[in-house]
């Protein structure tokens, strides 16, 4: 069996190598963006770009880099597809029960402004998601949240877009920051404590960005104190809890307090304007219904309208619980060392055929990117299908319409699937064959410079793979090694690649398929894209700014001492 070694400049000039490496990128985004394919087809011909650039300018084998796309994209399925489509699973038992109207209700209970509800949801109660389940799950659940609340789709696709960044790095119980950890060597909670040194800036200004993406100028003008409030709060929260509670625990607590401090400001202070802002939403979903073909409006979510009755107090109980479900189960799964440890247990690793011990780093090591991890029970997507069971049998959903929605949402997610199923194969490709560490040394040699550019490695990674996690796979090390060689802290850039990946999340194809499938604007991936790269690139120069001064003496005092 061939074994392969990447060369970190195959074409002579790092430059030049850099250049081509990075044109599977600039294919996806010039494919979605410019030429407006579908997703799943831009997905596949840049597949298809990255495995001729590996074979032909990275002389990797073609078996290999083969298998890499096919290990690639069952990672893709299983567990990203696997999470999304549970979570899609459960919203839609809600919505057959008539229950997702109460929670619409529940969260009127606060405000019945639709800019402060949705930055309740997308924000906080995404944020709450994004810190119990990440991967995807939050842009799924609350942006069908949104479309219920009354916002036109690709409006409501882009708030929800935009909410899921500041929450990212400490995702999924922080999975992002402790795999660099692992990864670097360095101890977790220092990165944590950098990042908590980082992200809060994004996170104050968030919910502010969220009035203005759901009604202009108008919607921060009337809404700005409780947003304001919400973003401090949270960011002040965030900071605290990375660098002096807890890494694992601190999106969970931000949330909360963010949501608690929402709540005492609404008591006693409520935005003017709300009629208006209503009505221009409705004229604004009116439009986009119209702009819509038949079989387009068939795709839209469907609600089930109950009477407006008022809410008892049992009502609000079963509304909520659904989410006070994932929160409990998915809290043991990660919080109680038994459980935790018994879900691990379950794991399944897997030598991927053919691959695992022929494809070696630049640095000659065996690549263990090959080893898939089947995570049958413990993954996100298991457990949510756990609890969407759970919610049926409370709500009493026969398991004919249980099965039902398996059925519909599976055929709903169908080009999705393969969307994701590609982007990941190309993320693969690119790791194993080398591309992504090539274009990371090049970016790495602007030397003392670099604290201004690092984030850019954590965005491009986390743009291409649609996880923050992966992107610290690809980079974290890269990221120590040049800030080592440049003389700059290395922690400060192992927390800038995560942070960076925080604002690449959002313009993801991976992501950008999820947003589209839940508010059913499917196929227009790339409208949903041009709308948010600007916010994209915009934060990312925000970022690059901060970490580039906090490794000089004009922000330094800024960062943890250790």
């Amino acid at each position: 069996m061939d074994t392969f070694r990447p060369d970190l400049s195959p074409l002579g000039p790092l430059w030049l190598s850099a250049l081509i490496g990075f044109v599977p990128i600039i294919t996806i985004f010039v494919t979605l963006g410019v030429l407006r394919w579908k997703a799943h087809l831009a997905g596949l011909a840049t597949l298809a770009v990255s495995i001729l650039i590996a074979v032909t300018a990275w002389r990797m084998p073609v078996n290999l880099a083969l298998l890499s796309a096919t290990e690639g994209a069952i990672y893709g399925l299983f567990p990203i597809v696997w999470i999304v489509f549970t979570a899609i699973v459960l919203y839609q038992v809600t919505v057959v029960s008539g229950r997702f109207e109460d929670l619409r209700s529940v969260f009127g209970l606060l405000s019945d402004d639709p800019r402060v509800q949705a930055m309740l949801v997308a924000f906080c109660f995404g944020g709450l998601l994004e810190a119990l389940a990440g991967f995807g799950a939050p842009v799924a659940i609350t942006g069908v949240m949104l479309m219920a609340l009354g916002f036109s789709a690709l409006r409501a696709a882009s708030i929800v877009l935009l909410a899921n960044t500041a929450p990212v790095a400490f995702g999924a119980i922080a999975i992002p920051i402790i795999t660099a950890g692992k990864l670097t060597g360095i101890p977790y909670t220092e990165i944590g404590a950098y990042v908590g040194h980082q992200t809060p800036i994004l996170a104050a200004a968030v919910p502010l960005l969220l009035c203005l993406l759901a009604d202009g100028r108008r919607g921060i003008r009337e809404c700005w104190p409780v947003a304001l409030a919400t973003g401090v709060s949270f960011g002040i929260t965030q900071w605290i809890s990375a660098t002096y509670i807890s890494v694992e625990l601190t999106d969970i607590i931000a949330s909360l307090m963010s949501l608690g401090v929402a709540a005492i400001v609404l008591r006693f202070w409520q935005p003017v304007g709300t009629d208006a802002a209503r009505e221009r939403l409705a004229i604004d979903r009116n439009a986009e219904l119209a702009s819509m073909t038949e079989v387009e409006r068939g795709q839209l979510p469907q609600h089930v309208t109950r009477t407006n009755t008022p809410l008892t107090g049992n009502r609000i109980l079963m509304a909520l619980f659904p989410y006070l479900l994932v929160i409990i189960v998915f809290s043991m799964s990660k919080l109680i060392p038994p459980v935790a440890a018994f879900l691990a247990g379950t794991d399944l690793k897997i030598a991927w055929p053919g691959l695992d011990g022929h494809v070696l780093t630049v640095a000659g090591k065996p690549n263990s990117s090959t080893l898939y991890t089947w995570q049958w029970l413990s993954s996100p997507g298991s457990l949510l299908l756990i609890c969407a069971l759970i919610v049926a049998l409370v709500y009493r959903v026969s398991m004919r319409d249980f099965l039902g929605e398996i059925t519909a949402t599976a055929h709903k997610l169908r080009y999705s699937m393969l969307t994701i199923a590609s982007v990941l194969s190309l993320a693969y490709v690119m790791n194993l064959a080398g591309m992504t560490i090539t274009i990371g040394a090049f970016i790495a040699g602007a030397g003392a410079s670099f604290a201004f550019f690092s984030p850019i490695l954590g965005w491009l990674g986390t743009a291409v793979t649609g996880s923050d996690t992966s992107a610290n796979a690809l980079f974290a090390t890269l990221q120590q090694t040049a800030g080592t060689a440049a003389g700059i802290d290395p922690t400060l850039l192992v927390a800038a690649n995560t942070a960076g990946g925080v604002v690449g999340k959002m313009v993801s194809p991976q992501n950008l398929t999820i947003a589209a499938t839940a508010v059913g604007l499917l196929g227009r991936e790339s409208d949903i894209l041009r709308k948010m790269l600007k916010w994209s690139l915009g934060l990312l120069l925000v970022l690059c700014l901060l970490i580039g001064l906090q490794s000089t003496p004009v922000l330094s005092w800024m960062l943890p001492h250790f």
